[in-house]
């Protein structure tokens, strides 16, 4: 990772675009519905450091190297962060390609270099990113503090919130009913605590292209991962990068079944047979098992 994405809250904030032209109008229609206050900046002032107080980010947008340098500089000597179009070597950071979908937003970057690409990847993802999900995001945060309240345990809460995006409630935001959507949240947040745990058994040899779309999600959903030495690492970054790693040795059967009883979502990525012992052990346990294997190659 050459470079490290980051989001910065608008609210409040402010926004300096320095020039003229198509360029600093494409980027100041970045801001459009934002709550960010937009200042742009021509001729003379832009050379000023005053002209930057106060601001989070910077954008210098320009054919004429003398203006690019003196407003780049006073920026900077305000303290603020610079982004330079077209001028990679001149930027503190580069604008992706942005999907906007209110409370949720998606970027593609390339760190300059390839910024066509980025477009088409982002036009991609957002054939696949509905309008709605804004909303979905605006009612997972309406609900913050009673599902923080109702399942205060970090895991109990990530299995209730990854099942609450895929369900009834959801869709009801996706289509614009909230106070629908408030209603099957509440529902489910009541029928969510005391969720039980689950062990699946993914084959982690790989190659990782023919795992199941079943076996993807799982590793997404996983707040243990337990691999044999010679799992496929194209395999393991479909994890959570924030799972817990177990080594097999430790993973005995007494373990899984104390964490299931926990409501731990526990994927073992296993590169030889399914041990039926611990199958055995886990299903005398009351432990709900899935094997997902890889899918045929064609």
């Amino acid at each position: 990772m050459d470079s490290f994405p980051a989001y910065f809250p608008l609210a409040g904030r402010k926004v300096v675009i320095a020039g003229v032209g198509d360029a600093a109008d494409a980027k100041a229609r970045l801001f459009d519905g934002s709550p960010a206050t937009v200042v742009r900046l021509e001729g003379h002032e832009a050379y000023l450091p005053g002209s930057y107080t106060g601001a989070t980010l910077a954008f210098i947008a320009s054919q004429d190297e003398v203006f690019v340098q003196a407003a780049a500089g006073a920026a900077r000597a305000a303290r603020v962060l610079v982004n330079v179009v077209d001028r990679p070597d001149l930027c503190d950071f580069n604008t992706p390609a942005v999907i906007d979908r209110g409370e949720v937003v998606a970027a593609v970057g390339t760190g300059g270099a390839a910024p066509v690409l980025a477009t088409m990847l982002r036009n991609d993802i957002e054939a696949q990113v509905p309008e709605g999900m804004g909303r979905v995001a605006a009612l997972l945060a309406r609900f913050q503090g009673e599902v923080r309240k109702a399942l205060p345990t970090l895991h109990e809460r990530r299995a209730f919130l990854r099942d609450a995006v895929l369900g009834e409630a959801a869709q009801a935001a996706r289509e614009g009913d909230m106070e629908k959507a408030g209603q099957l949240f509440r529902e489910a947040l009541a029928r969510g605590a005391g969720r039980k745990g689950m062990v699946r058994f993914v084959a982690g040899k790989g190659p990782a292209d023919l795992l199941t779309l079943r076996a993807v999600r799982a590793l997404g959903a996983a707040d243990v991962l337990v691999m044999d030495a010679d799992a496929d690492p194209e395999v393991i970054k479909m994890a959570r990068r924030d799972a817990e790693r177990m080594d097999p040795a430790t993973a005995t059967a007494d373990h899984l079944i104390q964490l299931a009883a926990e409501g731990r979502q526990i994927v073992r990525l296993i590169t030889q047979a399914v041990d039926p012992a611990q199958i055995h052990a886990l299903t005398q346990a009351g432990v709900a098992i899935e094997v997902l294997l890889a899918a045929p190659s064609a």
